[in-house]
């Protein structure tokens, strides 16, 4: 039986087939060049989620995404019928937790206003806050959230998060559902938003959000950009409710070239970086449920769609 690779997002087709063969030597792994006969195919890893571009694939049993979120894959009704697991590392990313570090120091420091009091000429040294006065608050507590929890509080930072449900053994205070939110957002003065996107969670960040924030707040967006109203934010910004925003995603992407947040003075622009895992980070999640699979055991990170992630 075989492993298809599909519209990778993340290395070459080769480069798969190599350190997947390397860890699963009784398997093949095929591209859509050399596909063979369908029948075959047992295993799917995807990227961009095409699936009219692929053949019927009658014995194919899992199927396992190179994606981060699934936010994309939600009411399709032309994927196959299967279960879907994530390929992130169990005990996280490391360049999206050093990404988020560096994005929440900027916003410590003031960076973004001190950017802005250069393009004026103004050498004004602001009042900086130490780390133990400061709340970073992490709306999502899953596996890519937590290792960047305890790296933020290891430097002393007051951490928080909210979560869908109550996290009981969990290290920091991890507010949960609806009745735990407004008071997370009270106490939230540097926020990243770590959630996935789903019917619940779309534009969750928005007006009333932003006011239940401390003021002079600000926000780092490394999940997708559907979950902020961006005009809620624009206004808030505008007002001095909110100090500054990094918006590492956007929607759509690219943005319009005639998109406000492009040129507005309190948002930074980055384009999607925040994570771009090389394919011998993910292979080993791969390899770990096809094992599982096999073994009868219960699957790694499997997407219930009933939640949307």
């Amino acid at each position: 039986m075989a492993i298809l690779i599909f519209n990778s997002v993340r290395g070459t087709d080769e480069q798969w087939a190599e350190l997947l063969g390397q860890a699963l030597p009784n398997d093949e792994v095929r591209s859509m060049d050399a596909l063979g006969d369908p029948a075959e195919i047992e295993f799917l890893v995807f990227g961009r989620p095409i699936f009219r571009d692929l053949p019927a694939l009658p014995n194919l049993k899992l199927m396992m995404t190179m994606l981060a979120g699934v936010d994309g894959l939600l009411g399709k009704t032309d994927m196959p019928d299967v279960p879907l697991t994530k390929t992130e590392p169990p005990g996280g990313d490391p360049l999206m937790t050093e990404y988020c570090l560096l994005q929440v120091l900027r916003h410590h420091r003031q960076m973004p206003a001190y950017q802005a009091q250069q393009r004026e000429h103004n050498w004004s040294p602001l009042p900086q806050p130490k780390p133990h006065e400061r709340t970073v608050g992490f709306f999502g507590y899953g596996t890519l959230a937590k290792p960047m929890t305890e790296l933020i509080g290891s430097l002393g930072f007051h951490v928080i998060a909210w979560a869908r449900t109550a996290k009981n053994d969990a290290p920091i205070d991890v507010f949960h559902g609806p009745g735990g939110f407004h008071s997370f957002l009270a106490k939230t003065e540097i926020g990243v938003l770590m959630l996935p996107l789903n019917p619940h969670t779309r534009e969750l960040i928005d007006r009333e959000a932003f006011d239940a924030m401390p003021d002079g707040a600000s926000i780092i967006n490394l999940a997708r950009g559907g979950l902020i109203n961006h005009q809620d934010l624009i206004a808030a910004l505008d007002s001095g409710k909110l100090a500054g925003a990094t918006l590492d995603v956007t929607e759509p992407e690219p943005l319009p070239e005639d998109s406000p947040l492009w040129d507005h003075p309190k948002i930074t622009i980055m384009p999607h970086v925040a994570r771009r895992p090389p394919v011998e980070q993910m292979v080993p999640q791969v390899v770990d449920n096809i094992r599982r699979f096999r073994a009868g055991e219960p699957l790694q990170q499997v997407v219930d769609w009933s939640r949307g992630y």
